[in-house]
């Protein structure tokens, strides 16, 4: 098995984990982007905020969808 190959079993193994965790514990998730975002908003000085936020609702709407689909690929661009 070459190293891409591995790479891309080890990528799809913790997808499906993040789907599960998003599934089991979504007021978690969000939490915990919500905090990653408060957390880069003050380290640029509320420069980025917008930016910042945009982001942070990509992040959740992403796991929202790993969450539903189960963690499997939709084909679609995130």
């Amino acid at each position: 098995m070459s190293f891409m190959d591995t790479l891309k079993d080890k990528l799809g193994l913790a997808k499906d984990k993040a789907g599960d965790t998003a599934r089991q514990h979504p007021d978690k998730v969000d939490s915990g982007i919500d905090k990653a975002a408060q957390t880069a908003d003050s380290k640029t000085g509320g420069k980025h905020s917008d930016k910042i936020d945009t982001g942070a609702d990509k992040a959740k709407d992403t796991m929202g969808n790993l969450g539903d689909k189960g963690g499997q690929d939709t084909g679609g661009t995130t």
